[in-house]
């Protein structure tokens, strides 16, 4: 998708482009902080202009794919049924001229061409109990993190929130990196041991069936350690060098894939606060755990802006996978109707309980083969409310004729989160700045794999054309 790129922008740059962000943002609040189950009890239909309702009224899935979340590429036209409001089109162009840009600049991954569950890239025993998503995303952070360890000089690694020790795992066993593992869970750190001697046994076995082709780097595991890092205090333990030279010859780096909430915010701060941390990786996601305040905003710059203000709901959205969802759209997925039939549900809750606002509902399974009814039912039953109750089928059946309108509302709600995220991340990027770091977001992931592909990359001496290094995929393991 188009967009801003985030890399070589000036600080005056990033500045002007958060005050962009919180005006359009504050412009198109409302459809932000909407909830889609609401769309029938606060008519959210109705909040849209008229001449918006006019012209999204009737579009099927894929029409709103092309025509509202598309852009077309050169050479491309697109053909609408009907003369757009000038309004929508700048609302369509703006989100994505103003969002960061999470094309990365290696092409769709090729490494799952010829099996689409296991990457070429990766040998078979670092494979073993990892999901494809995983498997390119620790392939991929793990090469920038030696890279990007290269050039920096650092000594060691340390990967926060490591959960079950996939990517400590290739970077230790694979990359030849020194890692400290750190996780909270004890159970997620026993379960991550437990793969380190199965991988090192598969890799030893390997070794010794073909040790002209396999070269094991030096079979040392990740030191896990189960230790919470608080986000509002220093961790002496990340700190801490594995080696039992002095502290102050350590030179750290740390890196988190996908580190939740504020997870990501205490790897800023100790980047930002301990002299032996000399560079960051950190690829950030949940926004809706951020603290607030806290977590968001980190920079004076945008704290000091009118609008700056970010609730759940819109740190929540940030997090949703446009490229999926427009995917979905393209081959109207009959899932897409769950947004409708809970809409419809709430419609239902609220006559009977008023006060029961936004319940939680376990998930029913294939809800596109149920009819509306028998969603209802079986939903009343899960937030304890009783399923036989009477039900006005005309009314269920008026709210499930405006299938259309509820993914075109929720279409809308998705094209603008990216600003979100982009506002969010360039907090951080102004954070850093304003303590005379040097920082970018690099797109490192596929976005139709990994939604949340941007990383951010720290370091306290500027590295200039060097960075570039770290985007690209390496030529001798294609």
């Amino acid at each position: 998708m188009p967009g801003v790129s985030a890399r070589g922008l000036s600080l005056e740059e990033r500045r002007q482009l958060a005050v962009n962000l919180t005006r359009v943002l504050s412009l198109y609040r409302s459809i932000l902080d909407a909830y889609i189950i609401e769309f029938f009890t606060d008519n959210l239909w109705g909040t849209l202009p008229r001449s918006w309702q006019e012209a999204l009224d009737g579009l099927n899935p894929p029409q709103l794919a092309t025509l509202l979340l598309g852009m077309p590429g050169e050479g491309d036209v697109v053909r609408y049924r009907s003369v757009w409001p000038l309004t929508l089109l700048a609302l369509k162009s703006t989100a994505c001229a103003l969002a960061f840009t999470r094309t990365p600049k290696f092409q769709t991954p090729s490494e799952f061409r010829e099996n689409p569950s296991q990457s070429s890239r990766l040998k078979a025993p670092f494979r073993k109990h990892v999901r494809p998503k995983k498997q390119h995303e620790i392939r991929r952070l793990g090469e920038l993190v030696r890279k990007l360890s290269d050039l920096t000089g650092c000594t060691q690694v340390v990967d926060v929130g490591s959960g079950q020790g996939h990517l400590s795992r290739f970077m230790s066993l694979g990359l030849g990196l020194k890692v400290k593992s750190i996780e909270g869970d004890q159970r997620l750190v026993e379960r991550a041991q437990h793969l380190d001697q199965e991988l090192l046994q598969a890799l030893e076995k390997e070794e010794r069936r073909n040790p002209q082709v396999v070269q094991m780097h030096a079979a040392r595991s990740p030191h896990h350690v189960v230790q919470w890092v608080d986000p509002r205090t220093l961790c002496e333990e990340v700190l801490l060098p594995l080696e039992t030279s002095p502290r102050s010859e350590a030179r750290l780096l740390l890196t988190g894939l996908h580190a939740c909430g504020d997870l990501s915010v205490a790897l800023l701060r100790h980047f930002s606060s301990c002299p032996e941390v000399a560079a960051l990786a950190s690829v950030g996601c949940c926004y809706m755990k951020l603290s607030d305040p806290g977590g968001y905003p980190l920079s004076q710059w945008v704290a000091a802006l009118p609008g700056c203000e970010l609730s759940y709901r819109l740190r929540e959205g940030a997090c949703h996978a446009l490229e999926d969802y427009a995917d979905r759209l393209q081959e109207a997925a009959p899932g897409l109707r769950t947004h409708c039939y809970r809409a419809a549900l709430e419609t239902v809750i609220r006559h009977v309980q008023p006060q029961l606002r936004r319940p939680g509902v376990q998930g029913i399974p294939r809800v596109h083969e149920l009819q509306i009814e028998e969603y209802v039912r079986r939903g009343l039953q899960r937030v304890g409310l009783d399923p036989q109750l009477p039900l006005s089928l005309a009314a269920l059946e008026a709210h499930q004729a405006q299938e259309n309108r509820v993914v075109a509302f929720y279409s809308l709600a998705l094209l603008l989160a990216p600003l979100v995220e982009t506002l969010i991340l360039l907090d951080r990027l102004l954070y850093l700045q304003e303590q005379g770091f040097h920082s970018e977001l690099l797109p490192i992931f596929s976005p139709e794999l990994s939604p949340r592909n941007l990383v951010l990359v720290a370091t306290k001496r500027p590295l200039g054309q060097a960075l570039s290094v770290l985007e690209t995929e390496d030529a001798d393991a294609r």
